[in-house]
């Protein structure tokens, strides 16, 4: 059975969802355990260490083009 070991673990909520970052490893390599929990239903995404700096490029172009874009038409939900 592998054990992941944990290198870094950051938490964020964003209105109704709780959003966990956790910096792993194993001997299979290093990634990022990205966790969304909405009222107890979870749903998780791995990426693989070699893949975070072209995913942190993506979100701050995201976050870029949202500050660019201005309020939004609709409010949240």
């Amino acid at each position: 059975m592998e054990m992941d070991k944990e290198l870094l673990n950051e938490h964020a909520q964003v209105e109704r969802k709780l959003f966990s970052f956790s910096l792993r490893e194993n001997p299979r390599g290093r990634f990022l355990r990205i966790t969304e929990d909405v009222g107890g239903r979870r749903d998780t995404i791995i990426i693989p260490s070699t893949g975070l700096a072209d995913v942190a490029a993506i979100l701050n172009h995201m976050v870029e083009a949202d500050r660019q874009a201005g309020p939004p038409d609709c409010p949240p939900e």
